[in-house]
């Protein structure tokens, strides 16, 4: 149990950190061309990690990795975007929402039953988010504030698929179809935009619309840290659900969001409100209830 929290840890601090870096990419760089250069480069790593260690990253069931891939793919390509504008204590905490999505999803898609301290996990876990992501969530007035939710639906139904068609593929195979899967999404998009050539606002507010652009040395920095870290931080993560039960590390998860707290002062001086500790503190406390008491299929 001690080595599966000490993974955790290890994927929190080193996830959490690199992403904090985002913020320097978005001055000028694009949001598009960060996930298509960073994947091109995690595909070439894990590529030379499977022939190192004898591994396999072709999927058995090809539609249900493809599936997975692409909810998984655009959950995360609306969170690296919302780190444009966002801290990322808060944008973690608004993707760390998918739990009340899955119960929310398996109730009414696949007519699981609920119980009362999940209904009560629901509550809590929405009053948590209006609490961390501010009054915009509620008024509508703030789409980068609307993002991580947006993120943290997308990210549920990508862990429903997981559950229920991807029990025999390997992590390689997910994790290589995940990669692939947001590179082209990436690729696509910037080329698309770099066709249009339209104007793009200066500096973090263009992040989302620029399309290809010349990288710099900083650029090219990052985006190799990404790549290194991301593959090192999933290692990890995929260790710590080896080394315990799965219910159990999923709370040990919830350690990202006073480690992204963290990261946030110590680099850029961030300090977040004590309303917004509070509701981070409800949607561990959410998560948790709805790891306890899973639903039962109908």
């Amino acid at each position: 149990m001690l080595l599966s929290f000490g993974a955790i840890l290890c994927y929190a601090f080193s996830v959490t950190y690199v992403d904090n870096y985002v913020r320097v990419l978005a001055e000028e760089g694009s949001l598009w061309q960060f996930h298509a250069m960073r994947s091109a480069l995690s595909l070439v790593i894990m590529w030379a990690l499977a022939l190192l260690f004898s591994k396999s990253l072709r999927p058995k069931n090809i539609r249900a990795v493809a599936l997975r891939s692409l909810l998984h793919g655009g959950a995360i390509m609306i969170y690296f975007g919302a780190l444009a504008f966002l801290p990322v204590a808060q944008v973690a905490a608004g993707l760390f929402t998918a739990p009340i999505f899955v119960l929310l999803i398996q109730r009414w898609a696949f007519n699981a039953k609920i119980a009362p301290l999940q209904i009560l996990a629901v509550a809590v876990g929405f009053c948590g988010v209006v609490m961390v992501l501010g009054p915009e969530v509620m008024q509508g007035t703030s789409l980068a504030a609307l993002l991580p939710i947006l993120a943290a639906v997308l990210y549920a139904m990508g862990n429903i698929t997981t559950r229920r068609n991807c029990g025999p593929e390997t992590a390689w195979a997910m994790l290589t179809g995940f990669f692939i899967a947001i590179g082209m999404m990436g690729l696509t998009v910037m080329l698309i935009l770099t066709a249009i050539g339209s104007e793009v606002a200066p500096g973090p507010q263009g992040f989302i619309a620029r399309g290809a652009v010349w990288p710099d040395a900083t650029f090219l920095f990052w985006i190799f840290m990404q790549a290194v870290f991301s593959i090192f931080g999933v290692g990890m993560m995929i260790q710590a659900y080896r080394l315990a039960e799965a219910s159990r590390v999923s709370v040990f998860e919830y350690v990202l969001l006073p480690v992204s707290a963290f990261w946030g002062y110590i680099l850029w001086g961030q300090l977040l409100s004590w309303v917004a500790i509070m509701g981070m503190i409800l949607i561990a406390i959410s998560g948790l209830l709805i790891s306890l008491f899973r639903p039962i299929q109908a």
